[in-house]
């Protein structure tokens, strides 16, 4: 029996071991697929195309499977904000580049986001070349991003969805109780409306108020922007979006929304007058000009600039693509700090926040790393609750008038259980200690007093220790942070006028005054955390959950 058992057990070490060379094989062939570029040539007046159909990430995955459609075994590119703001500047000065044209239906992005494309596309515009703008139907934030363009076109039968900003929120109250799950809560801040669906059933007159205030502040901005582009005013433009002129396509000709109706071949005709006159069009797409010029972006410089990208929820643990890691953000930071190629670090955070002491230890590295080296924050869609306290202790931060930000709360959610397992499910529980205290916080059961008082004094305490961070990062006074704190969310212009950011800019402005800052002219941007290849990082989890070595070890012997 003993021998039979060292048989089969051979025999499956054996078996997967084939398989894990089997699958190596596999993911090798996808690979070679998937990284495959093509030789791409780019054409001399050529029309660099944007669609922006895809979600818009803050930085492109290495991993090539993140792309891969299984049901059509096909890979389909997908840039992240970093390939695309560095692709249009390129094409800028790229003589072979004649313009730009925005295919557009939606966007799906973030107004921050949104804007710095925007603005990326008005720097292009000033190189004296062309960007038009065509769509069958615009999204409201597609419109936005198309207001830009030299002339924006619109299908005779399409339409144009302006009508203003909207929000709202879905409450959970009702569902619960019926459900029988009691959602216990403790907060510091009357603004941090984060456990508010499970509490009411509307939104508190705090709440409202500042996702109004949220709300006007963004459509203020964006209409700003249009009637500036447009060449028109604001109050036009609310009654276009009150009137919702953008509906029928001739309406929204008529209210200057759109400057001509036309159908694709009659813009390829205007942008065959404008191009290479006869023949074909000569289009690319954003990924396949990329592929094209990633390796002529790079020049040759001794000083670096590090980003590092900070997106995502924050937590403790697992490095993940679109998480933030504490110990690994902060080992990061800490690595940049120390090296001395590189002059300057800017952090590019994009988080609503999330666990309050892998927050801390990333606020300890900026801190640290901006004794050394100026550390300057650029803030995205969000930097809010944990995304702000880890920027409050840069140099300097800089946001979109569009960003929310702020969230300087903190919060506590405990569900019970108890009466969903035994009443609804026939469920009970029954429990031993050894000290009075050791079944603090339990979802199966309620919390006691002293639990409901011991969590809330730790809540108390790291607010706290969050409002002094800010206090001491912004050179403002504790109590005055407090005041504008309490959970509350601002957008970006509101933040700069209270002094929580020091300046509307998107990740280009940063940089540039990062180098200004480090004192250098010349540099090379490099993006961090470094991603390790697929294979790489997969044949790591795969050693560290498994074993594999040993494995390999005991099936084949040294």
């Amino acid at each position: 029996m003993k021998e039979f058992f060292k048989m089969m057990f051979a025999s499956m070490s054996g078996c997967l071991l084939t398989l894990l060379v089997f699958f190596i094989i596999i993911f090798g062939v996808f690979f070679g697929m998937l990284s495959k570029s093509g030789g791409v040539k780019i054409k001399d007046k050529s029309v660099l195309v944007l669609e922006l159909n895809k979600p818009i990430v803050e930085r492109s995955s290495d991993n090539p499977l993140s792309s891969f459609d299984i049901t059509s075994m096909s890979a389909e590119s997908s840039a992240g904000l970093n390939t695309i703001l560095r692709t249009i500047k390129y094409a800028a000065s790229d003589d072979r580049v004649s313009g730009i044209l925005l295919d557009l239906s939606d966007i799906d992005a973030g107004y921050a986001t949104t804007r710095a494309i925007r603005n990326q596309l008005a720097t292009f515009k000033s190189s004296g070349k062309f960007v038009y703008a065509y769509a069958d139907t615009y999204s409201q934030k597609a419109y936005y991003l198309a207001t830009v363009a030299d002339k924006v076109y619109l299908n005779p039968e399409g339409s144009v969805d302006f009508k203003g900003i909207y929000m709202e929120t879905m409450f959970f109250k009702k569902a619960l109780e019926k459900l029988e799950v009691d959602i216990q809560v403790v907060r510091h801040g009357k603004f941090k409306s984060a456990v508010e669906p499970y509490l009411y059933e509307k939104m508190s007159d705090e709440n409202r108020q500042q996702i109004q205030t949220f709300a006007d502040g963004i459509w203020n901005q964006v209409i700003k922007e249009i009637a500036a582009s447009r060449k028109t005013d604001t109050a036009q433009l609310n009654i276009a979006a009150d009137s919702l002129y953008g509906v029928y396509a001739h309406s929204a000709l008529s209210a200057k929304l759109v400057d001509k109706l036309v159908y694709k071949d009659e813009l390829d005709n205007e942008l065959l007058a404008k191009t290479v006159e006869t023949g074909d069009i000569p289009y690319i797409s954003l990924s396949d000009y990329y592929k094209g010029v990633k390796e002529d972006m790079l020049k040759a410089a001794e000083n670096r600039i590090a980003v590092i990208y900070a997106f995502g929820e924050i937590t403790n643990g697992k490095k993940e693509y679109g998480i933030i890691s504490g110990r690994h953000m902060s080992n990061t930071i800490r690595k940049a700090a120390d090296d001395e190629t590189i002059k300057a670090i800017v952090l590019r955070v994009n988080s609503p926040g999330g666990d309050a002491l892998a927050s801390d230890m990333i606020w300890r590295e900026v801190v640290m790393a901006n004794k050394k080296k100026p550390v300057i924050v650029s803030m995205g869609d969000y930097a809010a609750s944990g995304g702000y306290y880890i920027s409050c202790g840069a140099r300097r931060i800089f946001a979109e008038p569009t960003t929310l930000t702020g969230s300087i709360g903190v919060f506590g959610v405990i569900p019970n259980l108890q009466p969903l397992m035994n009443n609804k499910h026939g469920i009970s529980f029954d429990q031993v200690k050894t000290n009075e205290h050791s079944d603090f916080i339990s979802t199966t059961h309620p919390m006691s007093g002293f639990d409901q008082k011991t969590l809330q004094a730790t809540i108390e305490d790291i607010y706290s220790t969050f409002i002094k961070h800010v206090a001491d990062g912004r050179k403002m006074k504790v109590a005055d942070v407090d005041s504008i704190g309490q959970g509350r969310v601002w957008c970006g212009t509101d933040a700069l006028r209270l002094g929580l950011v020091d300046q509307m800019g998107g990740i280009n402005e940063a940089i540039e005054f990062a180098a200004k800052a480090a004192k250098i002219d010349d540099y090379n941007v490099v993006d961090l955390p470094i991603q390790k290849d697929f294979f790489t990082e997969m044949m790591e989890d795969f050693n560290a959950e498994t074993k594999t070595d040993k494995l390999i070890l005991n099936e084949l012997g040294e």
